[in-house]
C-alpha cells in the first residue's frame, strides 16, 4: 500500500494576513516585549541622538529587538541582524525594518546604564500587575566564560621570567653592537635590541598591573584576617580559653606565581568551573524571588569565590522602589558564609540561611533527624543562624534554593544558551549580564502572565 502525501505547489499563490499582527498569537514574547518596552520611559535614549544625517533606528524598536533575541538566545549582533529576514516574531518587532549589525551592536553598548535602570522598571511594572512582591529571596553566582581565550594570558612567574631574559639578552646584545674593527653599530643587531625593548616594555607594564592587583588583592584579604583574628579574640575573652586549632595566616601582599593578564580581556580572571579546570571567566551574581522565580537583582564580579559578594548584592536590592517590599528571608550557598556576611545580612533585617559547610547528596539519619537545641540567649546573628537552620522549618527553607536560583541559571545557560559573553571589560560585561537576567525576567514574566 504506498502512501499519498499532500502536494506541495510553489507556483500556487499563498494568502497571507495584511500584517504582522496576524502572524502572532495574543501571548506571543514578542508582543509582549513590545507592550512591555512602549511602556518604558525611553527618553534618555532618544535625546542622546543630536539628529542630522540620516534617520536613526526608533531606541523602542531596538530595546525591544535585543530583549526578544536575548530571550531567544541569540547573542551575536550579526545573528540578529540575520535574523530581521527570517523571522516572523523579529519582523513584528522591527516592523520590516533591518538594522545591520554594527547599528546593534553599537546601540547595546552604548546604552547599557539605560538598560540597567530598565531592569527595575520592569520589575516594577511586575509589582503593578500584582505578579510580583519581593519577600524571600535565594542569592548564587556563576561562572560566565569571558569573550577571551585562557591561552593568551602571561603569568606573574612567566612575566618575570621574560623580564631577566629579555634584560640579560640586550645587555648582551649592546656589547656585540659595535664593530671592532670599525666602531660603527651593527645594523641588525639594533634592530634585535629595538624588538627586544619592545617586548620588555610590555612585559613590565604586565607585571606592574599584577601588582597592582595583588595589592587589591591584599587589602580585601588583610581586613577578612583581622575580622577573623578579632572575632577569634572576642570568643577567647568570652570563654576565658584559648581557642584550639590553627590560627588563620596573616595573607601576604605579593603576587601570586599564577597570577596572570589576559591579552584579550584584561579584566577577566581564571577562575575553577563546574565539571573541574579552569577558565577565563567572570563571576555572574544573582539574587532570585523565590515565589515567582524573577532575577530581583544582578551583579558581575572578578573574583573567583563569593565570599565578597553579599555587600554588592545587598546594595542592587537597595536601589529597588521601596513599594516592591523587602527581602525577609535568605538561602544562601556556603561559598557565601561568613561571620560578617551572616551579621550583615540581619543588621539589613533579613534572616540569613547560609549553609555551614557542603551539604552532601545522601545524609545520614543522625543529620536528617538532628534536633537543634535550645535558642540561644542573646545569641550573635551567626549562633542564631546556626540555631534556625537545624529546625524543620529552617532545613525546609533552605532546601528551597535548589528549587529557584539553581533553576534559573540553568535556564539561562541551558535554555536561552547563555555561556559566553559577547562583550569585554568589566563595565560592558556587566551591562551584558544585566541585559540577560532582563531578558529573562521578560521570558518569564511573559509565562507569569499568560
Amino acid at each position: 500500500m504506498s502512501n499519498k502525501f499532500q502536494e506541495i505547489n510553489r507556483e500556487e499563490k499563498i494568502i497571507l494576513p495584511p500584517n504582522m499582527e496576524g502572524w502572532l498569537e495574543e501571548n506571543s514574547l514578542a508582543r509582549f516585549i513590545v507592550t512591555i518596552v512602549d511602556e518604558l520611559d525611553t527618553s534618555a535614549m532618544e535625546n542622546a541622538y543630536k539628529g542630522g544625517g540620516s534617520a536613526p533606528y526608533a531606541p523602542k524598536m531596538m530595546l525591544s529587538l535585543l530583549f526578544y533575541r536575548y530571550a531567544r538566545g541569540t547573542f551575536s549582533s550579526r545573528k540578529i541582524e540575520e535574523s530581521t529576514y527570517e523571522l516572523i516574531p523579529v519582523l513584528y518587532i522591527t516592523g520590516g525594518l533591518h538594522p545591520d549589525h554594527d547599528s546593534i551592536n553599537t546601540f547595546r553598548s552604548r546604552f547599557l546604564p539605560e538598560i540597567k535602570e530598565h531592569f527595575k522598571d520592569i520589575l516594577e511594572f511586575a509589582y503593578e500587575m500584582e505578579v510580583y512582591k519581593i519577600g524571600n529571596i535565594s542569592i548564587d553566582g556563576t561562572k560566565v566564560l569571558a569573550n577571551a581565550s585562557k591561552h593568551k594570558a602571561m603569568s606573574y612567574e612567566y612575566a618575570c621570567k621574560l623580564e631577566k631574559q629579555l634584560t640579560e639578552e640586550i645587555e648582551k646584545l649592546f656589547e656585540m653592537a659595535s664593530s671592532p674593527e670599525t666602531g660603527v653599530p651593527n645594523p641588525e643587531i639594533i634592530r634585535e635590541i629595538e624588538i627586544r625593548d619592545k617586548k620588555l616594555k610590555k612585559v613590565k607594564v604586565v607585571k606592574k598591573k599584577i601588582e597592582e592587583r595583588a595589592g587589591e588583592r591584599y587589602e580585601i584579604e588583610k581586613s577578612e584576617y583581622e575580622a577573623k583574628m578579632l572575632s577569634r579574640q572576642l570568643k577567647e575573652e568570652k570563654s576565658g580559653k584559648k581557642i584550639g586549632g590553627k590560627k588563620p595566616e596573616p595573607p601576604n601582599p605579593s603576587p601570586k606565581p599564577e597570577e596572570q593578564i589576559n591579552f584579550t580581556d584584561e579584566e577577566s580572571r581564571i577562575m575553577p568551573v563546574s565539571g573541574g579546570g579552569f577558565e577565563q571567566c567572570y563571576n555572574s551574581q544573582a539574587i532570585v524571588d523565590m515565589d515567582t522565580m524573577l532575577i530581583s537583582g544582578n551583579y558581575v564580579s572578578q573574583n573567583p569565590n563569593d565570599k565578597q559578594e553579599i555587600e554588592p548584592l545587598l546594595e542592587e536590592l537597595d536601589k529597588l522602589p521601596d513599594k516592591i517590599g523587602k527581602a525577609e528571608k535568605a538561602a544562601i550557598d556556603n561559598g557565601y558564609f561568613s561571620e560578617s556576611n551572616v551579621t550583615m545580612l540581619s543588621l539589613k533585617g533579613i534572616e540569613p540561611y547560609i549553609s555551614l559547610g557542603r551539604q552532601s547528596h545522601n545524609q545520614s539519619i543522625e543529620e536528617r533527624f538532628e534536633k537543634p537545641s535550645e535558642m540561644p540567649e542573646n545569641g550573635t546573628p551567626l549562633e542564631l543562624m546556626k540555631y534556625r537552620m537545624k529546625t524543620e522549618e529552617g532545613k525546609k527553607f533552605y532546601a528551597k534554593r535548589k528549587s529557584t536560583v539553581e533553576p534559573v541559571f540553568g535556564i539561562i545557560k541551558e535554555v536561552i544558551g547563555f555561556r559566553r559573553f559577547m562583550l569585554r571589560g568589566l563595565e560592558k560585561v556587566t551591562g551584558e549580564w544585566n541585559l540577560v537576567c532582563t531578558a529573562y525576567n521578560l521570558k518569564r514574566l511573559c509565562k507569569l502572565m499568560g
